[in-house]
């Protein structure tokens, strides 16, 4: 695989409001998640609120997993539990299609999960190739709540986006993950 870091993934994506209630309600959590500072603390109170409302928002086009087996290869290692995975399916019970993997960054560092989020970018990219999922480009998210860091596979290239998007700017995150779920979409089906 042929590693790229020197590109933006996302130049021109607008932003996309998020809702009222989910401004208020990360107004008064983030407070509580950066205070405790654990990474369920950060996944409960930050992640998942956003990625429930991208999934509320879109139900007809995308599902949500979150600590889901997802065991695609076990001779290869692409086998395991996932922090949440986003699927191009509006089937809740069963993983169709994945799109997005995402993994919570560990001990706050970033760059300590590109790994595991490699990892389980090539097992959705390998299940979709199994199951005649027609995905162009599967996307990878690290997170610590705070700080959000995307990756894609296309091919045999993998993109490091050189941009880190921050919790400060929550419509600039959502915009991008929207991107990713309804314009691959557009592209794909």
């Amino acid at each position: 695989m042929k590693f790229i870091y020197d590109q933006k993934l996302f130049p021109i994506v607008p932003e996309h409001e998020i809702s009222s209630e989910l401004k208020s309600f990360l107004s008064k959590y983030k407070p509580l998640a950066l205070a405790i500072d654990t990474e369920k603390a950060r996944s409960e109170y930050i992640i998942a609120p956003i990625l429930g409302e991208l999934k509320i928002n879109h139900s007809n086009s995308v599902s949500l997993f979150s600590g889901i087996e997802f065991n695609v290869d076990k001779e290869d290692g692409l086998n395991g539990r996932c922090d949440y995975i986003i699927s191009k399916s509006d089937d809740q019970y069963y993983l169709t299609y994945p799109i997005i993997v995402m993994v919570e960054a560990k001990n706050d560092n970033i760059k300590k999960g590109i790994p595991q989020c490699i990892a389980e970018m090539v097992a959705a990219q390998k299940y979709n190739m199994q199951h005649n999922n027609p995905v162009e480009s599967v996307y990878g998210c690290i997170s610590t709540g705070t700080n959000w860091k995307f990756l894609k596979i296309q091919n045999k290239e993998l993109y490091i986006d050189t941009d880190e998007y921050y919790i400060d700017s929550p419509d600039k995150i959502m915009g991008i993950l929207i991107k990713i779920c309804i314009g691959e979409c557009e592209h794909t089906i």
